[in-house]
C-alpha cells in the first residue's frame, strides 16, 4: 500500500535564511565612507527575501548607534536603535531610524527583521525607507 504524505507546511517559507541570503557587498556603506559626490539611495531598491553585509571579505552589521549624516554614500544614513539578537538561531524585529538636520531619527522610521546565525553573522529582512536619500550602512564590529 502507497501511503503519500503532503506537508500543509509551506516549504519556500520555511527555508533558513542564514542559509539562503543575498550578498550585500558595497563599500561605498562603510561608515567610514564620508564621500557626498556620488549618494545612493535605498528607497528604490525592490527589497526581497533577506541579506548579509559584507565589507570587502569581512562581516559587516547595521549600525546600533546614530552615524553622522552625509556618510554611508548617502545623507541620511540608516542604523538601528536596539541591539542586535545574541541568542544563535534568534530573529527580532528592531526599528530603523536616520539621521539628517540634527535629529537622529528626522524621516519616518520602520522596522526590519534580524537574525543571528550560527556562524556568528546576522542576516537582515530589509524593507525600502520612506524617503531619499536613505540607505542601510555597514560597519564592521568583531562578535
Amino acid at each position: 500500500e502507497l501511503v503519500i504524505l503532503k506537508c500543509p507546511c509551506g516549504y519556500s517559507q520555511s527555508v533558513d535564511p542564514c542559509y539562503n541570503y543575498t550578498v550585500l557587498n558595497d563599500q561605498w556603506r562603510s561608515t567610514n565612507n564620508t564621500n557626498t559626490q556620488d549618494l545612493h539611495c535605498d528607497q528604490s531598491i525592490n527589497w526581497q527575501g533577506w541579506y548579509r553585509l559584507f565589507l570587502g571579505s569581512s562581516n559587516a552589521r547595521i549600525p546600533e548607534r546614530c552615524i553622522d549624516s552625509n556618510r554611508c554614500g548617502t545623507h541620511a544614513p540608516l542604523w538601528i536603535t536596539q541591539p542586535h539578537p545574541s541568542q544563535p538561531g534568534e530573529t527580532v524585529n528592531r526599528t530603523v531610524c536616520n539621521n539628517w538636520s540634527g535629529s537622529c531619527c528626522q524621516f519616518p522610521s520602520h522596522t526590519i527583521q534580524v537574525k543571528l546565525c550560527y556562524g556568528n553573522y546576522y542576516v537582515y529582512k530589509l524593507e525600502r525607507p520612506s524617503v531619499c536619500h536613505l540607505a542601510y550602512c555597514a560597519g564592521i564590529v568583531a562578535l
